[in-house]
């Protein structure tokens, strides 16, 4: 069983990585500033359903890594602490301007879903960054490291929806909040990738 306070610290570190603009995130708005909130919660409904995926694709590989040996395991978390590490330096560093509208045609809500699935799914960053993640939260003496994983990975996929839910219902504003005010995609960078960072760090630090 998860205690409440590793279980807590999680889904806060969560809604930071999801309620702070990325790019799944602009790409929910972008598809709901040019084709309505309806395409824009299908958009986010796809990335949630891509990231079912990987959280599945995570939880077998991981589970059998577990499994085969512990030193193997820990071998990945620290890999993985590294990995978020690297990832938040990039985010922190990345000058590359976001656009939210790119004057993209509309599409059908159909269409939009599947064209989400398939670019979640395809994207290999969201596969390492699974592997990375999850595991750090994973203690064997709490229980099935299955069944812990599968929660953590259930957690992530429920709040991501939700906030890209939001975000579509407000893309409208919230376009012309980041069309206005670049600095707001510019901190929104930092502070995701100190939010990495700190979960890297986490891990490094923390007693065995």
């Amino acid at each position: 069983m998860i205690d409440h306070t590793t279980l807590i610290t999680y889904i806060l570190i969560v809604l930071g990585f999801v309620f702070i603009p990325g790019p799944a995130t602009l790409l929910t708005m972008a598809r709901a500033a040019s084709s309505g909130t309806r395409v824009g919660i299908a958009t986010g409904a796809g990335i949630a359903a891509g990231d079912v995926v990987h959280t599945t694709m995570a939880i077998v590989g991981l589970s059998a890594i577990i499994a085969t040996s512990a030193l193997l395991f820990s071998v990945v978390k620290y890999a993985g602490a590294a990995f978020l590490i690297y990832l938040g330096i990039r985010a922190m560093l990345d000058k590359t301007p976001l656009e939210v509208n790119g004057g993209a045609p509309a599409i059908s809500a159909a269409r939009a879903f599947r064209q989400a699935v398939l670019t979640e799914v395809l994207n290999p960053k969201t596969a390492l960054f699974f592997l990375a993640f999850l595991p750090q939260f994973v203690r064997p003496e709490h229980g099935s490291t299955t069944l812990q994983l599968a929660l953590f990975g259930a957690v992530f996929v429920l709040l991501g929806l939700v906030s890209t839910v939001v975000f579509a219902v407000g893309a409208g504003r919230l376009g012309n909040l980041l069309r206005r005010h670049p600095a707001v995609v510019k901190w929104q960078g930092k502070v995701v990738g100190t939010i990495y960072c700190a979960v890297g760090v986490r891990l490094a630090l923390q007693e065995r």
